[in-house]
């Protein structure tokens, strides 16, 4: 894949010159043209739910292989884009969804272009090109991270149960998939589980211990004197997606594909029946609102792009995330 280009003069006049369109159509009939460059397993989902929202007006999908864009196309009611420019012109909010060695080149042109950009994760190859991207966003423009599973409902349920966690369990587990390429396991999987620690469970100093390989990884967190255990794997023969945490008189268990969440309550009763230990515990279900994550981020990007208000994943927290997976990946073998 080339690296694109900066924005042309002419697409920056474009967007400024049509600036008042823009927002009378969005006050209007509050939608938006939405678009998405990269046709990969990301990118078609996005012009998937993108072409499923009310809050869209028409989805434009741009990749430089143009065959793929127009099977997705085919495939949703997307338009197709020729170019990058074609895209920039129509589009007023878009979708990143390139490969991450091109994020920073591509996320710099749409952003350079004044239109509101939400980048899939992570938001850049290194922490560097992260910074150097944040220094390019204007106060108009609306920059967000596609951390999904920060819109995932059991992260909500989870954070309202918990109070003081003693110990905190995230395991991301999967088969090998022939999507990845150039990352390691951190930067692929666990850096969902990075982000929701980081910005839904904890803030303030901790400490790390990392092992593993670049399939296969472990990172031990302490942050006063509770330890948090990430393990994410691409060696799996399952597939594992669940949060574990213990307090005092609780126990929080929750699954992120099934969105199912459990709370085991001190147990009742102690005892022995037929030579056997007896326990009995308090077990309740959670009612959790089951919606597809995607959905629910790209619903709050077009919104937030919209009425000018932060996305809740910011571009600050999606640097942070790729410098604590940075840290854990300098103790890596292989």
């Amino acid at each position: 894949m080339q690296t694109l280009s900066s924005p042309s003069p002419s697409t920056r006049r474009y967007r400024t010159k049509n600036a008042h369109t823009y927002a009378t159509r969005s006050t209007r009939w509050s939608r938006m043209d939405a678009g998405v460059i990269g046709t990969g397993t990301m990118g078609r989902n996005h012009v998937r739910v993108y072409t499923e929202l009310k809050e869209v007006g028409t989805t434009y999908v741009y990749d430089l292989d143009q065959k793929a864009a127009e099977r997705v196309a085919a495939a949703t009611g997307a338009e197709v884009c020729t170019s990058m420019d074609e895209l920039l012109r129509k589009a007023e909010c878009v979708s990143v969804a390139v490969p991450t060695p091109y994020h920073f080149s591509t996320a710099g042109q749409v952003i350079g272009a004044g239109v509101h950009t939400l980048i899939e994760k992570p938001i850049c190859l290194t922490s560097e090109e992260g910074k150097q991207l944040l220094g390019l966003i204007p106060d108009d423009v609306t920059v967000g991270v596609g951390h999904i599973e920060r819109f995932n409902p059991v992260v909500d349920e989870v954070k309202r149960l918990v109070r003081d966690p003693l110990y905190v369990q995230v395991s991301r587990h999967n088969p090998a998939s022939a999507r990845v390429t150039g990352s390691s396991v951190v930067e692929d999987l666990m850096i969902h589980d990075i982000d929701i620690v980081f910005h839904a469970l904890f803030n303030g100093p901790y400490t790390l211990a990392g092992s593993g390989t670049t399939d296969i990884a472990g990172a031990l967190f302490t942050f006063g004197t509770t330890p948090v255990y990430l393990s994410a794997s691409r060696k799996s023969s399952k597939k594992v997606r669940k949060i574990y945490v213990e307090e005092e008189d609780l126990t929080v268990e929750g699954d992120f594909m099934t969105q199912e969440v459990y709370v085991y309550r001190k147990p009742g009763a102690y005892g022995q029946e037929n030579g056997l230990y007896r326990q009995e515990n308090i077990i309740e279900k959670v009612l959790v609102n089951k919606v597809e994550p995607l959905k629910i981020e790209l619903q709050t990007f077009v919104r937030a792009a919209r009425d000018g208000t932060p996305f809740p994943v910011s571009p600050a927290e999606g640097l942070e995330n790729l410098r604590i997976c940075e840290e854990i990946r300098g103790s890596l073998s292989g």
